[in-house]
């Protein structure tokens, strides 16, 4: 399975259905022509008790007949889409009316699909299936979203605290914490990068660093040098917040450190050098990979 893909239901974990209808027989024939075994079905007979089981049960899709009893389905569709906590529940209106008029009034409700009554078998399963995948995609985006939410302010928060911590520390300590931290930072580039077999590779050196500061939330980018025999990566953006590191210079150490151990991994002959960091009062921080001395570029 793919990254970001989501695995079928499980017995544990059915995709939830709510039918809507104030004929039973309506609601068997509906039950019938699905694969129930693959979902959680609830029913309601009536407007009221519909908004009653989407609240407590938090169904992926309704199934929703109109000609139901306390209001119509127009009605309750439009709470439901009115509403922020439930307005991508998709719902498909079940109904034996075929006017234009009455398609147009489900869509000013904000329904989400229509199937007329008399119902085709395959034609449910179709439209059924097909919602259910935007509700997921839908599920995963709000996922993702919050993810990247998460982190952020977990890096805001680490960015403010790790300069205090540091402070009251020890030289040695902050060297020993800096290390902790360079090699969290190592381990996880180990996971997503190919280091082996990038002899005398400046870009792919310069590019990883890139990459990295970016994802923490920097602006970084890199080039060529214009006599060719060192690689330049430049930051406009610290990822460990600018007013941040201007009062704690020590968060240019961190990085330093990190770029160092990429440089090290892609080649040993290489070596990096600052030249500016936005923690020193510089405009932007400018990193150097280079050969070592010792090594004679070919």
């Amino acid at each position: 399975m793919s990254p970001g893909e989501k695995a079928l239901p499980s017995k544990r974990n059915k995709l939830k259905l709510l039918i809507v209808d104030d004929m039973p027989e309506n609601i068997e024939i509906v039950e019938a022509f699905l694969s129930v075994e693959l979902y959680d079905v609830i029913t309601a007979c009536s407007g009221k008790e519909a908004l009653l089981k989407v609240k407590e049960e938090k169904p992926d899709l309704i199934l929703l007949d109109i000609l139901i009893p306390d209001m119509s389905g127009y009605e309750v569709c439009k709470i439901i889409k009115d509403d922020p906590d439930t307005q991508f529940i998709q719902v498909l209106m079940l109904t034996a009316l075929s006017e234009l008029q009455d398609r147009i009034k489900g869509i000013e409700a904000g329904a989400d699909d229509f199937l007329i009554k008399p119902i085709n078998r395959l034609e449910l399963k179709t439209r059924v299936k097909s919602l259910l995948r935007v509700k997921c995609m839908h599920d995963r985006l709000v996922a993702d979203r919050d993810s990247l939410e998460i982190k952020n302010r977990i890096q805001s928060i680490l960015t403010a605290i790790i300069p205090t911590l540091l402070q009251a520390i020890s030289h040695e300590e902050k060297k020993i914490a800096i290390n902790q931290m360079t090699g969290l930072v190592e381990k996880t580039l180990l996971d997503m990068y190919r280091f082996e077999n990038r002899e005398m590779d400046f870009a792919y050196a310069g590019d990883v660093c890139t990459e990295v500061m970016n994802q923490l939330g920097g602006n970084f980018s890199s080039i060529m040098s214009e006599n060719e025999n060192s690689w330049i990566i430049r930051g406009t953006k610290c990822p460990w917040r600018e007013e941040e590191a201007r009062k704690n210079p020590i968060l240019c150490t961190l990085t330093r450190k990190i770029f160092s151990n990429i440089v090290l991994k892609v080649d040993s002959d290489f070596s990096l050098e600052a030249r500016k960091t936005i923690g020193n009062k510089n405009d932007c921080c400018e990193f150097i990979i280079k050969v070592n001395d010792a090594h004679v570029f070919g």
